[in-house]
């Protein structure tokens, strides 16, 4: 006899922070077939870079979803992104942040949001600088993401304010 494990739920975020006009409706349809469900997004102009949009929305569903996310819509041009997953049972929080220059980035998340950096990446890196202090402060500034951060800063800032949207994960 299989046991069957319990769905493990959890909630996050979509910040896109920008993108071309055109990719609007392939971001929805992206999302939409993550979620399994419709989506209405409200789109907005996003004043750090005329002529692109930007929106937000919330989302539960199952732990993972997060991931789903942010693969459906990486690799697209001009798009700068932050997918958000609450920590879950049995899985750590967890953040993507993408921008058309840098990538893609994964890090884990804190209960309270911080960047945590586990143990044998720390001693990664450390053995990897081999005592240069520069590339080890390089190296550990990339594993917090804080190229992406510095990039993305900009345009967090435009967007503040802006109500979220909820999205539910069906099935």
């Amino acid at each position: 006899m299989s046991a069957v494990m319990p769905r493990v739920m959890t909630r996050g975020v979509v910040f896109i922070h920008s993108t071309p006009t055109a990719l609007c409706p392939h971001i929805a349809w992206a999302v939409e077939g993550v979620l399994d469900t419709r989506v209405s997004l409200d789109w907005v102009p996003q004043p750090a870079q005329p002529g692109t949009m930007r929106t937000e929305f919330s989302w539960t569903g199952d732990a993972g979803t997060g991931a789903y996310l942010a693969s459906a819509m990486r690799g697209w041009d001009g798009l700068r992104y932050e997918v958000v997953e609450e920590a879950s049972r049995g899985s750590d929080g967890m953040r993507w942040t993408h921008t058309p220059s840098l990538g893609i980035h994964q890090a884990r998340l804190s209960a309270n949001g911080d960047v945590v950096v586990n143990e044998d990446r720390l001693r990664s890196i450390v053995d990897q600088c081999d005592g240069d202090a520069d590339r080890l402060t390089a190296e550990l500034r990339r594993a917090l993401g804080g190229e992406w951060d510095a990039e993305l800063e900009l345009f967090r800032h435009a967007g503040e304010g802006a109500p979220p949207t909820w999205l539910h994960k069906v099935g």
